[in-house]
Parts: structure tokens; C-alpha cells; sequence
């Protein structure tokens, strides 16, 4: 057991320092993270799919083994800025009030579904020693990689009427995702769409010692399928375990190439000249001997 409660104002004034701080602040907290890091499973899928609802089910049903966070991201609007953030009025059956933790973020400047500044609000979780944290991304196409990434675990949410979805599933982010989930199974066509799915996924060749994504049924309204999923959560996680120190290294290289990015759109913007000075120069040789020292370590492990 813990000796120390969550201090959930510490942890919200960090989450809004991150979320407001400019590409060049979060430079030194751009580094490998190889300790304390809490699971991390990303919940992804089209709009209306029913991910927050989905979310609060499965988060319910894992929250007894420790401390839990969720962060859940809106989109923002592109002529004002501002965002709802009302994913966790879907939330309100989490007894917030013990070790459950749950924060709705802005997207703001990205398009890839998740938010600025995403990858150090989730260290940020592991920093106060969160055992899991479940990611909701904003309602996402094929096109949108980014989320991969950032998770442990990649679950897809569709609904049994998406078959335009299904579709472009056939290249695109569904290539990627751990564990397919047909959502909203008390719907018509649900088992239709199950049938598809599985179809799509039996074109791509796996190795005897790949994870092959499962297909699953699920319905807020039925305990066993959000119970199904959380043990399908399970068995990826425990296959996924042995890639752990690869995953942080990919990890920290999207990282610093992200941050490279909006420092080098701010400077064309003409929003600052510090693009061309030397600390951003130390601290990407201080970074790539880090992820170098990684690489090293993880290959002598092997």
C-alpha cells in the first residue's frame, strides 16, 4: 500500500503547466523514461463510438488494482481555441473521491487525435506513481499514428453502422491497434461488422511469436463483454512486456522530434529567434546520448 494519498492539486497545477508550457520549457523533460512508468492503454476510434462511456466501464472494472488515471482529450475548436471537455460528464460513476484520477485536455494545436505537451502529461502520471492510465484521443480516422506511441495497449472502438470506417480501416491505423472493439453490440449489424473485421484482420501475415489483435463484442450495458476486454487488456500487456525498453526508446525519439518540429514552426512564425541557439543544440546531443545509451543497454539485455 502506498503511504502517501494523491495529492490531486499537485497534480493538477502540473498538468496545467505542461498543457500551457511552449516547445522550448519541456526540452529537459524530453529524456528517456526507463522507470516508474505506469501501463498505459490508449482508447481510439471515430466520433460517437461511445469511447467515454467505454472508458468509465472498463476503468470501473481495473480501478481496484491501484491507482487509475484517465485523461481524456477534446477537440478544440479551430476558430476560437477553446474545447467542451466533457468527457467526464460520461465519467460520473468513478468514485473520484479515492485512487481515480481523471483530467480532460484540450487538443489545441495538433490534428493527430491526442494534445500538446500529451507525452509529459503522462510522465507526469508516472511521477505520481500512477499504476495505469487510460488514454481517450480525440475521434480519430485511419490517417492518425501519433497514439501508438504514447500507449501500451491501442484499443480501436467502432460502432456496427461504420462501414465506410471499415473500409479505410484496410490501411491506416488499424494496422496498428492491439485489440478491436465493435462497441454498442446491442445494435444491429454488430456481429455483421464482427464478421468484417475479422475478415480484414486475417490479411495480415503473424509471425508464431506476434500478437494477434482480437476481435471483441462489447455493450455498456453488458458486464462480461467490458470483463472480456479487460482480460484481452491483460494478455497484451503481459506480451507486450518483454518489448517494454524498444517501446521507450521509440517513444523518446517521437518525442524530441515533435518538440524539434514546434520550435522550428514557432521560429518561422516569426514568434522567436531561439531555434539557432545552443541549448537547444546541447540538449538534443544531451538526448541522443541518452537514447544511444538505451539502445546500447537494451541490446546487451537481449
Amino acid at each position: 500500500m502506498r503511504s502517501q494519498p494523491l495529492d490531486r492539486q499537485a497534480l493538477g497545477r502540473r498538468l496545467t503547466m505542461l498543457a500551457n508550457a511552449d516547445a522550448g520549457s519541456l526540452q529537459s523533460a524530453c529524456v528517456a523514461r526507463r522507470t516508474g512508468q505506469a501501463r498505459r492503454i490508449g482508447i481510439t476510434g471515430a466520433p460517437g463510438a461511445g469511447k467515454s462511456t467505454l472508458v468509465a466501464k472498463l476503468a470501473l472494472r481495473r480501478s481496484s488494482r491501484g491507482r487509475l488515471g484517465i485523461l481524456a482529450i477534446d477537440p478544440s475548436s479551430p476558430r476560437t481555441g477553446g474545447a467542451v471537455l466533457g468527457d467526464r460528464i460520461r465519467m460520473d460513476e468513478l468514485d473520484v473521491a479515492d485512487e481515480v484520477f481523471i483530467r480532460s485536455i484540450a487538443s489545441r494545436g495538433t490534428s493527430d487525435g491526442l494534445a500538446d505537451n500529451l507525452p509529459e502529461m503522462l510522465d507526469a502520471m508516472d511521477d505520481f506513481d500512477f499504476d495505469e492510465v487510460l488514454l481517450e484521443t480525440v475521434g480519430v480516422g485511419q490517417a492518425e499514428y501519433a497514439v501508438k506511441l504514447q500507449v501500451d495497449t491501442l484499443v480501436l472502438v467502432v460502432l456496427p453502422d461504420s462501414g465506410d470506417m471499415v473500409q479505410a480501416m484496410k490501411a491506416g491505423i488499424a494496422e496498428l491497434a492491439d485489440i478491436f472493439v465493435v462497441n454498442k453490440a446491442d445494435l444491429p449489424g454488430a456481429s455483421r461488422m464482427l464478421n468484417d473485421i475479422q475478415r480484414i484482420a486475417s490479411i495480415q501475415r503473424y509471425g508464431p511469436d506476434e500478437w494477434k489483435p482480437p476481435v471483441l463484442l462489447t455493450s455498456v450495458s453488458d458486464p462480461k463483454s467490458i470483463e472480456s476486454l479487460s482480460d484481452a487488456i491483460d494478455r497484451h500487456q503481459d506480451w507486450a512486456a518483454s518489448k517494454a525498453a524498444e517501446r521507450l526508446i521509440e517513444r523518446s525519439r517521437y518525442n524530441v522530434r515533435r518538440i524539434v518540429e514546434r520550435r522550428t514552426a514557432r521560429f518561422l512564425s516569426g514568434q522567436g529567434t531561439e531555434f539557432f541557439e545552443a541549448p537547444l543544440e546541447i540538449q538534443l546531443a544531451k538526448i541522443a546520448t541518452e537514447l544511444r545509451g538505451a539502445s546500447s543497454e537494451d541490446e546487451k539485455s537481449q
